[in-house]
């Protein structure tokens, strides 16, 4: 999985949990949590989702340095087999 699939995997995520947001228009860089008003539910939906989707394990101890969806991406590529 190249990183364009892996952030349209990752954006269809978004995309059930937080409907409002405008997937076409995410700014990679900015927080989410502060950009588009994902709350710490949404945020902690979106790292189990893509954890079931993609097989990523991802320790509560790492939540804390994934708050944009560009440092998200940055977590997963190493992560992500084939």
């Amino acid at each position: 999985m190249n990183r364009e699939e892996l952030r349209a995997t990752v954006l269809d995520e978004l995309a059930a949990i937080a409907p409002d947001i405008d997937i076409a228009q995410i700014d990679d860089r900015a927080r989410l949590r502060d950009e588009y008003d994902l709350d710490s539910m949404d945020a902690l939906n979106l790292l189990v989702s893509v954890h079931q989707r993609l097989g990523v394990n991802i320790p509560e101890g790492d939540y804390a340095r994934m708050h944009s969806l560009q440092e998200l991406l940055d977590y997963l590529e190493p992560r992500i087999k084939g």
